[in-house]
């Protein structure tokens, strides 16, 4: 999976090619790069990573200062400011929106609920969930927080990520165990993605919650780090329906990337 960084850059050079704002073009790249970097960041990184001059960036950050988008600490350093979060909410609320119909057809397809999670900085947020017409089904509330180690979005997200970076995020959040089944070593976790990574899917099993299974995919493409999942007890959730309803999720999250990057592109 590309980073964010890397898709906004070649998204300003057709920009550029089509007549856009360079200052625009260089603002957004510089907060993606920002973002990447874990939120916080000097003027010579992002000289670095950016390959603009110090006193071009330092303009723009003076200007993204004022407007609220980036703040200064007291170290001189520069961090993702807060008017973001308000952005950030209502770019995945619409997110959700655009997923639902998604959902609704997994549950249709498979039986079970269905959720869509974005990777928010070290963190795993739900966004959108259809939930499933059994009387036992799982329940994800929207807007719930986890962490990455124990989740099927999880690794579905994290697996296509440098082992370094997993290591640095996994040293970040910690790796608390919520069952008896939960990864807690960062090599155990990396051995977990070669898996995932070998077979095109993730597997929660019992790892967040004894009882309950979740299989999930990356959606390829997506303009922000997203997956799709669909969870539900482990006695319906066997390997024989594991086999069923994979091609089913793949199938799905490439449909779904479509409208996302048309929706992007728009």
């Amino acid at each position: 999976m590309p980073s964010s960084s890397a898709s906004i850059t070649d998204a300003a050079k057709s920009a550029s090619a089509g007549g856009g704002v360079q200052s625009l073009e260089r603002a957004f790249d510089l907060l993606e790069r920002m973002a990447d970097a874990g939120g916080e960041v000097g003027l010579s990184e992002l000289s670095a990573s950016s390959g603009l001059p110090l006193p071009t960036i330092h303009r723009l950050m003076r200007t993204l200062v004022v407007c609220g988008y980036v703040r200064q600490q007291s170290n001189r350093r520069y961090a993702l400011g807060p008017r973001l979060i308000r952005l950030g909410e209502s770019a995945s609320r619409l997110l959700g929106t655009w997923a639902r119909p998604y959902l609704a057809r997994l549950v249709e397809e498979t039986g079970e609920t269905a959720n869509m999670a974005l990777l928010d900085g070290d963190e795993i947020v739900y966004v959108a969930q259809v939930p499933s017409k059994h009387s036992m089904r799982m329940f994800t509330e929207v807007g719930r927080r986890v962490l990455p180690h124990s989740t099927g979005v999880g690794k579905a997200l994290l697996a296509h990520i440098p082992p370094d970076d997993v290591r640095a995020l996994l040293a970040r959040t910690g790796m608390p165990a919520t069952t008896d089944k939960t990864i807690t070593t960062p090599d155990g976790f990396l051995r977990a993605l070669e898996v995932v990574r070998g077979a095109g899917y993730a597997v929660d099993d019992n790892e967040q919650e004894i009882g309950v299974r979740c299989l999930a995919v990356p959606i390829p493409n997506s303009p922000t780090a997203a997956a799709i999942s669909i969870s539900g007890p482990a006695g319906r959730l066997t390997e024989s329906a594991t086999a069923r309803i994979v091609p089913v999720l793949q199938e799905v999250a490439r449909d779904l990337s479509d409208v996302l990057t048309s929706n992007a592109q728009a």
